[in-house]
């Protein structure tokens, strides 16, 4: 090969080695891509505190007899009372939560008798509680679960521990803006974290005893968030 010739291979090797750097050392610019903005997340929490407005109650009958027809059937004459008595006391939304029969044995294992048990759910407004609980009673219950207190409204006040929740995150950030000497954006993203179901709520004991005394005390409606904000 001649030396001009050898001397133009050379350059052209050098200008493809150049052309290789300079695009290796600009990959935003030959692809157009963009830097994700920067952020920050800040866990935030919410919660409303509110008096249970509502009461459910179980109400049951427990009887017992020589055959299971005759252990089911005053079962069921003495359930039908009480499910009766709960209508009448204001109790709404029955439901029958369990109807069970069971064979009673001896030491030898042989059958002596049968146990029937029957119960049913009532709600009913907090100042109701007590009266349909005394109200089952004398009608022929002998079984009392509750009562369970809860909200009427809770999805919408869940909502309102949503908002606060947010708040709270973006009162944090702001915090972190301020010390970070950044300014806070927009919200880029918001999830909503796991939460409990709703906390059992206080009870206290009343002195009247005109009726079973049931006391709403408060309970907690609480939400969790995370929220990422841009940082501008």
């Amino acid at each position: 090969m001649r030396p001009n010739a050898l001397v133009l291979v050379a350059l052209a090797a050098a200008a493809a080695v150049v052309a290789a750097l300079f695009a290796f050392g600009r990959p935003a610019a030959a692809h157009g891509d963009t830097a994700a903005p920067d952020s920050v997340t800040t866990l935030g929490e919410g919660v409303v505190t509110l008096v249970p407005d509502q009461a459910t109650i179980d109400a049951g009958v427990h009887t017992q007899a020589t055959t299971a027809a005759a252990a089911l059937a005053q079962n069921a004459t003495e359930m039908n009372a009480v499910v009766q008595a709960l209508k009448a006391a204001g109790g709404r939304n029955l439901q029958t939560e369990e109807v069970s029969l069971s064979p009673q044995t001896d030491a030898s294992g042989s059958v002596t008798g049968y146990t029937a048990d029957d119960s049913v759910s009532a709600l009913a407004a907090i100042a109701d509680a007590g009266k349909l609980i005394d109200a089952a009673v004398a009608a022929g219950a002998n079984t009392i679960d509750g009562p369970t207190l809860s909200i009427s409204d809770y999805a919408a006040r869940y909502r309102d521990a949503l908002a606060k929740a947010v708040d709270d995150a973006r009162a944090k950030a702001a915090a972190l803006a301020k010390e970070g000497n950044f300014a806070l954006g927009a919200i880029s993203s918001v999830s909503e974290q796991s939460t409990s179901t709703a906390p059992e709520p206080l009870f206290r004991a009343a002195s009247t005893p005109a009726a079973t005394p049931v006391e709403p005390g408060s309970q907690d409606v609480t939400a969790d968030v995370s929220v990422t904000f841009r940082i501008t």
